[in-house]
């Protein structure tokens, strides 16, 4: 049996808040704002890798998000085949640890909520740096 790299859609989003559908990865106006900060300093052309890698950094950090309520209303939205690429399936493996970790059952619902709040602390955490001013420092910053 085959496991598909995107997953099921369960909903509608709720008025912009918490995109609980995982089929499509949508973000805030902030973190719209950061990405186009981050874009300038670093280089990186997409979106999508930007998210990738503050999806990764927020998931290195043991302690949960301080933020569990994001609205995401702004006009940056991509589908999961394009935020997670060809490693859809190590992306989902690695939220639905995090719920779990987090003590959250990794239902879709609980795994957005992850993916939203863990995406949107990592662009925070790579927006918030000073030592970032190209694609060597982000990964000097983020690669231990």
């Amino acid at each position: 049996m085959t496991r598909r790299s995107q997953p099921r859609s369960n909903a509608a989003t709720d008025g912009g808040r918490l995109g609980m559908s995982l089929d499509t990865v949508r973000l805030s106006q902030p973190a719209k704002d950061q990405l186009i900060k981050l874009k300038r300093v670093t280089g990186i052309k997409n979106w999508n890798v930007l998210c990738r890698w503050a999806l990764a950094v927020s998931l290195q950090d043991e302690t949960p998000p301080l933020v569990r309520d994001v609205v995401t209303d702004s006009n940056i939205e991509m589908s999961w085949r394009t935020f997670a690429g060809a490693y859809g399936d190590i992306y989902m493996a690695l939220i639905r640890s995090r719920c779990l970790r987090d003590g959250s059952e990794p239902t879709e619902e609980a795994c957005g909520r992850t993916l939203v709040t863990h995406l949107h602390r990592g662009i925070g955490y790579l927006a918030g740096r000073r030592d970032l001013n190209s694609v060597d420092d982000l990964m000097k910053a983020v690669v231990p």
